[in-house]
């Protein structure tokens, strides 16, 4: 993987630059790791490629060596699919501008940690419903999770992992599917899944995800005790208008599940034997 770039690495790149430093150590792969990089007035080396400095760099933007030349981690199909840097280093990504991993209070690869956890991974075989960048995926993973069968509809989210160095591999365990979870539960077996991972867009964006059918589908896939975590957010019902979190626990419970509120979602159980 080359290079990646934000606002703060170029700066401290232009500043070494400036100040007759012949190398700096930063990081190239968004906080993963640190490496020393030869700086000079022309530009800057870095495993034997010669790179130039860029001169205007955005904030809030992840820059890749494409094409001989620095751009942006962004893609405009059907909509603007872009990767967003954080201070802790693993990024978030927007889809036109709205954010869809929370950031504010943890990074978004630390928050996906505890939300796994929640779920009990080890030697389950995972549903992860909205894959996103992966990182429930990654921590199923690293908690010695059987298998991770995950699904994601977006094909430029699904390019925007294969350029994060937070996304996990494909293989050893997990596999990712370009497809609409919706339209592709239906097709699973009963009983196939141990623990599900769902992580969808706000209710506006995707209410299909937040139907009864789909729990219902929910519920026939996953073994009888095996846990759910339904991210909601937190949304502001007095601004909404709607109680979120409580819509997707009363619908979870006609499912057959038993719920409780965590955190800024929901946790379930499957009831039965």
């Amino acid at each position: 993987m080359g290079p990646l770039l934000t606002v703060e690495v170029c700066e401290a790149l232009r500043a070494a630059a400036r100040a007759g430093r012949p190398e700096i150590e930063c990081t190239l792969d968004l906080g993963r790791s640190t490496t020393r990089v030869e700086v000079s007035a022309a530009g800057w080396n870095w495993q034997g490629q010669r790179f130039p400095h860029l001169e205007s760099c955005k904030g809030r933007t992840v820059y890749y060596w494409v094409d001989g030349a620095f751009q942006p981690v962004a893609r405009y199909t059907a909509s603007l699919v872009k990767l967003v840097p954080t201070a802790p280093g693993p990024p978030t990504f927007e889809i036109d501008g709205i954010k869809m991993l929370p950031t504010a209070r943890v990074s978004p690869y630390a928050d996906a940690e505890r939300k796994v956890d929640l779920i009990q991974p080890n030697g389950k075989v995972i549903l992860d419903t909205c894959g996103g960048l992966g990182y429930f995926a990654a921590w199923c993973l690293q908690r010695r999770a059987k298998q991770v069968l995950s699904y994601e509809k977006n094909p430029d989210v699904i390019w925007l992992r294969s350029l994060n160095p937070w996304s996990p591999q494909i293989g050893k365990g997990l596999t990712l599917v370009q497809a609409d979870i919706t339209e592709v539960i239906g097709t699973l077996p009963a009983g196939s899944v141990d623990a599900v991972l769902h992580d969808p867009p706000r209710f506006g964006i995707a209410g299909e995800l937040y139907s009864q059918i789909f729990y219902d589908h929910l519920s026939r896939v996953l073994k009888p005790k095996g846990r759910l975590f339904h991210y909601t957010g937190t949304p502001n019902k007095l601004t909404s208008g709607r109680d979120v979190p409580a819509e997707v626990a009363k619908r979870l419970g006609r499912a057959g599940f038993t719920t409780v509120f965590n955190g800024d979602g929901v946790l379930a159980v499957k009831k039965g034997g």
